[in-house]
């Protein structure tokens, strides 16, 4: 659940973090957006299009990242979109498929 503070707390790898606190890295995102934050992440990347599904169970409730970040439905989601997805990892890329534990 490390990545899942991190992203929480807005410290983790994203241009929104870059921006404050380590201003020689790229805060562009590389879908093209000018800023990469957290809730372009989470809710506009066509990045992480792919991935998004474990958090459309929320839907309903997430107006914004409010329920996404702050109630036990929306942390254990957002873990899970973590894990598959790579967001918030200094690649931002998936994790290679592991074939002998396969998803």
């Amino acid at each position: 659940y490390g990545l899942v503070t991190q992203s929480r707390l807005g410290h983790a790898f994203m241009g929104e973090y870059y921006q404050r606190h380590v201003p020689s890295e790229d805060v562009a995102c590389p879908c093209g957006k000018h800023l990469q934050t957290r809730d372009h992440i989470l809710l506009d990347c066509e990045r992480y299009d792919e991935h998004r599904h474990h958090l459309a169970a929320l839907r309903p409730d997430l107006n914004g990242t409010h329920a996404l970040l702050s109630t036990r439905k929306g942390i254990s989601a957002l873990a899970k979109f973590i894990q598959s997805s790579g967001a918030f990892t200094k690649t931002g890329e998936p994790p290679p498929l592991d074939p002998i534990h396969p998803p």
